[in-house]
């Protein structure tokens, strides 16, 4: 069981040349931690991973573990649409020191069916020498897996849990027909406290990013038996939440990062980062005077 409740999906900085810039990424893996991160997702959408090389997935998953350096679990995303290739990239991440899980996404664009679907986790885990964290995103990937099909999948000794973006319906019945150690994270931060009064183990979290101590408080005020203050919080958080996807992500929450110091660069192509009119924007729906004062 994966005992932490807040992972981040962690943001890939760049340097002004386009490389991967691991000073940066260590700076901001130090304030995620400080601010209540108990993990992290490397290499997922929110980490521009569609725009990385092999060679620089391994390069960023492999120096990433050594800078967390136990302090939190580490997802790695491995998935993609091709089968073979999923595979054998699962199963060579799945030996970098440090990477305790992999994160892989139901294949996208050639839309297969729940058998297919099936079928293809298994071949992951069959090769993984991680447990696998399936990962169910219908707006991006154009097809849902069902219920009863994480269900099933749950009964596979190499696959923990579910990063699951529908609704609270599914959720609720995910987390009722799976067994208590399977891991059922909700990857809305919308319904981060929602999905840990359910019974889910958490949220993989964007907004964190920005306003990990305000969730790191929700869910330890919702511990503390203090309901009013953990609903508080949600109210405050969720018009932030709604900002930070305004734009194409993860370009708001570069451009706040960017802004109060972190030098995470600009987004890769396809995204485009903010420009200064959507940065004004953004933080007026943010409810900030400008990017940089962007905090609880």
């Amino acid at each position: 069981m994966i005992n932490a409740d807040i992972l981040t999906a962690i943001i890939t900085p760049f340097s002004d040349d386009g490389t991967i810039n691991f000073d940066a990424l260590e700076k901001l893996t130090n304030h995620l931690i400080d601010t209540g991160s108990k993990g992290f997702v490397i290499g997922g959408t929110t980490g521009e991973t569609p725009t990385l090389s092999h060679d620089e997935k391994i390069e960023l998953y492999t120096r990433f573990a050594q800078i967390v350096d136990g302090r939190g679990v580490i997802i790695a995303g491995t998935g993609s649409n091709n089968t073979f290739e999923t595979t054998h990239f699962t199963a060579e991440v799945s030996q970098i020191p440090g990477i305790d899980y992999a994160l892989v996404v139901v294949p996208y664009y050639n839309k297969p069916d729940q058998r297919g679907m099936i079928a293809h986790f298994t071949a992951v885990a069959e090769q993984s020498s991680v447990p696998l964290i399936i990962y169910n995103i219908p707006g991006r990937t154009g097809v849902t897996m069902a219920n009863d099909t994480v269900v099933e999948l749950s009964k596979n000794e190499n696959i923990a849990g579910v990063k699951q973006c529908t609704d609270m319906a599914d959720f609720e019945y995910i987390v009722e027909h799976t067994d208590d150690d399977f891991n059922v994270f909700t990857g809305e931060d919308a319904q981060a406290l929602f999905a840990k009064i359910v019974g889910g183990r958490g949220v993989i979290s964007v907004a964190s990013h920005v306003y990990g101590q305000e969730i790191r408080d929700m869910y330890d005020s919702l511990y503390a038996g203090n309901y009013q203050k953990a609903g508080d919080l949600m109210r405050f958080l969720s018009p932030k939440i709604k900002a930070l996807f305004m734009y194409p992500s993860p370009s708001p929450v570069k451009a706040v990062l960017n802004a109060q110091g972190y030098e995470v660069g600009d987004c890769r192509l396809p995204i485009l980062s903010l420009n200064d009119e959507e940065k004004a924007i953004l933080a007026q729906r943010l409810g900030a005077r400008d990017l940089a004062s962007a905090k609880g």
